[in-house]
């Protein structure tokens, strides 16, 4: 029974030696990082308005605000680390072996983030321009650290990842794409009064951008028909619609205005022998 009493006695008085050495620094790191909190929220804040002045997606721009706060609340703390006394020097070289082994078993998603970082940076391309890139193309509908989606007409999404992206040769139409639509005529036609009535056609369409000009020139004497090159800009979400309005109006003006689009033909001659 006084064995127990003094291994009590034992464990109440190291219980207390803990407590007044390690009490005081314990406390000192609880407010070191209470203070590495607020002073990280504050950084925060400070980098989201200097960032607001730089043209970043919206999820970046989070991203990087909270990549700041870590870093100060990180270094906050190894302030409060080396207040408990605690060896930095065995913690770094172990959290570096750990850094080296997570790099390698996450190269690629790694690769990935670099690279979305070369793309938000560089800026080739934003949100809302048309391009095609490695085979696939369509609008941009956003860009991420590891990836970026492009969206098609039929609605669908390609996600195209970022490493993918960087250093790939990449066509990109801005905010705006040129219709090609090409009509033949017969060779009979006066071809000044069927470009005038296309370029009427091409004012009246309200989705048709007057800047840059639309292009109509003769594009090709063919075997049966003179054909036209019918080439107008239009904004990107008003590609398809625009394209088929075009080539229905010009159907419809020429039918009307007696301007032959003519079948291909072919003449065939038999000589009697």
């Amino acid at each position: 029974m006084e064995a127990n009493l003094a291994s009590i006695d034992q464990i109440k008085r190291t219980a207390i030696d803990l407590g007044m050495n390690f009490g005081p620094r314990l406390v000192v790191a609880v407010l070191i990082l209470a203070a590495g909190y607020f002073a990280g929220r504050w950084v925060g804040r400070v980098f989201g308005r200097g960032l607001a002045r730089i043209e970043l997606e919206p999820p970046v721009r989070l991203l990087l605000v909270r990549v700041a706060r870590v870093l100060v609340l990180l270094l906050f703390g190894i302030l409060a680390l080396q207040n408990l006394g605690v060896q930095l020097l065995p913690l770094i070289a172990g959290l570096g072996v750990l850094g080296a082994g997570v790099a390698l078993a996450t190269q690629g998603v790694l690769s990935n983030v670099v690279a979305g970082l070369t793309v938000i940076f560089t800026k080739p391309f934003r949100v809302g321009e048309y391009i095609s890139l490695l085979g696939e193309e369509g609008e941009v509908l956003q860009i991420t650290l590891f990836s970026t989606t492009l969206g098609h007409p039929d609605r669908s999404r390609v996600v195209i990842p970022n490493r993918k992206v960087v250093g790939e040769i990449l066509h990109n139409h801005g905010l705006v794409r040129q219709i090609e639509v090409t009509v033949g005529v017969a060779y009979d036609t006066d071809l000044n009064r069927a470009v005038a009535e296309i370029d009427e056609i091409l004012r009246a369409n309200p989705r048709v951008l007057h800047d840059p000009r639309p292009l109509v020139a003769v594009r090709l004497l063919g075997e049966s028909s003179i054909d036209i090159a019918v080439k107008p800009w239009v904004r990107v979400p008003d590609y398809e619609v625009a394209q088929g309005e075009v080539n229905r109006a010009i159907v419809e003006r020429f039918r009307a205005g007696g301007i032959v689009i003519p079948f291909p033909q072919r003449e065939v001659r038999m000589l009697a022998g």
